[in-house]
């Protein structure tokens, strides 16, 4: 009974949109003080969650994506994209998708991506006859391939709390983030048809060898980055710090950013980690409190009792994050969640990777999905338009987004393919 009223008052918070650390600190701590439970061990367990060595790393990739955005790159990228693609019936449409990836390997974070691409990105598909609601759909839609394609925030804190090796599961998440991809592209193939209106840009092979030299030194970031990683050169953590370095060095070259700029972008980055960070340690403290509620041994023997097939499992693992993802975002449900679905899962034989993929994949859905949806309210601003419509906008990209999920789920040969390959 405490531990439904504990949830209850949890929801309620987050339903008058109390931030989400607040929202599980407070419940937390006030359960703690009614039933005269000491603040030691939690509050050791909460300093030794985001000491994690894992998690410095995301303050890095923050870094690095604070810095590709200052540095221009994602306009290079699209400069180059639209060369080659802009002659393509629905070409723009390609462009989003083919941006938001090679952006991906600079940037961890979906809403980074959105609030940066769809400046640079909707404005030139209104120009050339797009709807607003495509241009909607398909930037924030793409914009999900960041938190999926290495390097990824949210497979760092996956591996932190899953105690698997956080290279592997970056190799893990490159084929389904291609297939995310190429299920994007199917469905701008299938809406442009439905735009005669469309305009399209003329190719030139001297405008692809001109952006494509602006590209060249930028596209050298994930070269470092995931080589350096897989490769074995480096640590998730020091691979982050060299990619934001090499960042840097290229802002100055490129004269886009200044030494004055410096105090902005470490500001920007620290209030990211803090707000990450500050959710990480009171979802730890929600977590401790639930264990002494014994939730976690009830919802195991429920999914237990219910199923002992691995794949069945993952459909339900799919169906809650799906749900959970529209009421809250992903950082505090993979910590609340990742030490309760994992004993389940090494009791079904299920792979770690497998399922921090599926889980990362349908937990993003949630970020173009109200009422929480982040991305959804980021665009929103962006663009001044109602979330509403940027909802309708990307409702038709969600399904090869789940179709890729459960594809993983079926055939688990696609998540761990790579890193068996790379000896992970």
């Amino acid at each position: 009974m405490t531990s439904l009223l504990l949830l209850v008052t949890i929801m309620l918070l987050l339903t008058l949109r109390v931030p989400v650390a607040f929202a599980f600190l407070g419940p937390g701590l006030g359960y703690l003080l009614i039933e005269g439970q000491s603040l030691g061990l939690p509050m050791r367990l909460v300093a030794d969650a985001t000491g994690n060595f894992v998690l410095l790393a995301i303050p890095l990739f923050i870094l690095l994506g604070v810095v590709a955005n200052h540095a221009g790159i994602a306009d290079r990228l699209f400069d180059f994209a639209l060369a080659l693609f802009g002659r393509v019936r629905g070409g723009l449409g390609y462009v989003s998708v083919g941006v938001s990836l090679g952006f991906s390997w600079m940037s961890g974070s979906a809403v980074a991506d959105a609030a940066a691409l769809s400046k640079v990105e909707i404005p030139p598909m209104l120009r050339a006859g797009y709807s607003r609601r495509f241009g909607l759909g398909v930037v924030g839609a793409s914009a999900l391939i960041a938190p999926v394609m290495p390097p990824s925030i949210p497979a760092v804190i996956f591996a932190g709390l899953a105690s698997v090796s956080t290279g592997a599961l970056f190799a893990a998440s490159v084929v389904p983030a291609l297939l995310m991809v190429a299920g994007l592209c199917l469905v701008v193939f299938l809406l442009v048809r439905r735009q005669p209106g469309i305009r399209h840009i003329g190719f030139s092979w001297r405008r692809v060898a001109q952006t494509g030299k602006r590209v060249l030194l930028p596209l050298g970031a994930p070269v470092v980055i995931l080589g350096g990683i897989l490769g074995g050169f480096f640590t998730p953590t020091e691979a982050a710090a060299v990619g934001a370095a090499y960042m840097m060095v290229l802002g100055f070259a490129y004269r886009r950013l200044k030494i004055s700029d410096l105090p902005k972008i470490f500001v920007e980055t620290v209030l990211t980690t803090a707000a990450i960070m500050l959710i990480v340690s009171s979802a730890v403290l929600l977590g401790y409190v639930l264990a002494l509620e014994r939730v976690p041994q009830a919802l195991s023997g429920l999914v237990l009792g219910f199923t002992d097939d691995g794949t069945v499992f993952l459909l339900i693992v799919l169906l809650l994050m799906l749900v959970l993802g529209t009421v809250g975002d992903a950082t505090p449900i993979l910590v609340l969640v990742v030490p309760i679905l994992m004993p389940i899962a090494a009791t079904l034989g299920v792979d770690p990777l497998v399922l921090g993929v599926v889980m990362i994949i349908s937990l993003m859905i949630g970020l173009i999905t109200p009422p929480v949806g982040t991305v959804l309210f980021v665009l929103g601003s962006t663009q001044k338009v109602p979330v509403g419509e940027v909802f309708r906008g990307t409702l038709p990209f969600m399904v090869p987004l789940t179709l890729v999920c459960v594809l993983i789920i079926f055939f688990p040969g696609l998540a761990t393919w790579l890193p068996a390959l790379l000896g992970l």
